[in-house]
């Protein structure tokens, strides 16, 4: 008998070879594990509550330097925008008439002492005669009196050269403070005069500078009502600034005080604040964001902001790994924000293992294998 042909092989082996095919798509799949989840565990701690408010910079001191006297400008001594020191001359003003003013004052006063000095003199005789009576006590008299005349001319010589002085220092017009001087409004040769309403220039000291803030009466309220409740703690006065353009300003500064009245026009209440300044990046009039803080929070609870998400309905939501690795979904009360984390009054606890990383993955009630994340990471 003879064996199978080659024509029947190839028709069975196509035939084998489906049905291995079709053994192999009826197996189930492999079995997966509980999906890994980055969790944070929560702990209670002080947390500083800050805000941001709006606030202008002003100098600590602004001087308008303006002529005492009348005359011409004869000379700028400074150099625009340098620093200048209180005493420091700035312009000269023409100070012939004041020169020969105060020499004429020296003049009168020599003449009135050398005719203070004669009636002294024959007073003194007219005493010496009176008590023999060789001279009426009308003439004597008259003769102290005429001396006491004089003495009062000598004061009042005096005086005046005094004035004159003073009148020829005030030519000499010197920085009132020391601080940044601007530029100049007058030029050598100009005419100035002591009833001008023009400053001649101004002077800023900018360090150290204030920050005006303002926050609004009603926040303020609020705050003093947590304090006094016992609800927060007082925070540190130091404070912090953001520039204009977003960065973060290098010093700290402190609050020196608050207005003790409410601007009616915007309800809001002006604070003051004092930064140091050394190298002149503050300028009067910057716009700046003042971080301050508000209070301290004891035992409050600081959630990542990974960790929080948004329902449909805008609640604020976190996914929990309980004891038994199952995720719950919370409603949570988040308040504020500080730095990268939410302040979470309400719907997580100390001791809460929150998911951060993998809440895309999962759903409430899924098993899930909890890895530990760390601040760093």
């Amino acid at each position: 008998m003879s064996g199978p042909s080659p024509l029947h092989s190839l028709r069975v082996a196509p035939l084998a070879f489906c049905i291995l095919i079709a053994a192999c798509g009826q197996q189930k799949p492999p079995q997966k594990g509980p999906v890994e989840v980055g969790v944070v565990t929560l702990s209670a701690q002080d947390a500083t509550v800050s805000t941001e408010l709006p606030g202008r910079t002003v100098s600590t001191m602004m001087s308008e330097v303006r002529p005492q006297v009348a005359g011409l400008i004869q000379k700028r001594l400074f150099t625009e925008g340098s620093m200048v020191t209180a005493g420091q001359p700035l312009y000269q003003i023409d100070a012939r008439l004041y020169r020969a003013s105060r020499d004429e004052a020296q003049a009168t006063l020599a003449s009135a002492q050398a005719t203070a000095a004669a009636a002294q003199a024959k007073a003194q005789r007219y005493r010496s005669l009176g008590n023999t009576e060789a001279v009426s006590a009308q003439d004597r008299d008259d003769v102290i009196a005429t001396a006491r005349q004089a003495q009062a001319a000598v004061m009042q010589a005096r005086a005046g050269l005094q004035t004159s002085n003073v009148n020829l220092e005030f030519t000499l017009v010197r920085a009132p403070i020391s601080g940044r001087i601007g530029r100049t409004l007058f030029t050598p040769g100009a005419l100035v005069t002591a009833s001008q309403a023009d400053p001649l220039t101004t002077i800023q000291q900018l360090d150290p500078i204030y920050v005006d803030i303002t926050q609004s009466s009603a926040q303020l309220l609020q705050l003093r009502r947590s304090l006094a409740a016992g609800k927060t703690l007082p925070a540190s006065a130091t404070i912090r600034l953001k520039l204009d353009d977003g960065s973060d300003y290098p010093a700290e500064g402190r609050i020196e005080f608050a207005e003790p009245i409410v601007d009616v026009n915007s309800g809001t209440v002006t604070l003051r604040a004092r930064f140091p300044n050394p190298d002149g990046l503050l300028m009067p009039g910057m716009f700046v964001r003042v971080v301050a803080p508000q209070s301290v929070v004891p035992g409050a609870i600081l959630a990542p902001q990974q960790g929080i998400s948004r329902d449909p309905k805008g609640n604020a939501t976190a996914l929990v790994v309980n004891r038994a690795n199952k995720v719950e979904r919370r409603i949570v009360t988040a308040g504020q924000a500080i730095g990268d984390t939410w302040l979470v009054t309400a719907g997580l606890k100390a001791g809460d293992r929150l998911i951060v990383e993998g809440t895309d993955k999962v759903k409430p009630d899924d098993q899930v294998k909890p890895v530990a994340i760390t601040a760093a990471q």
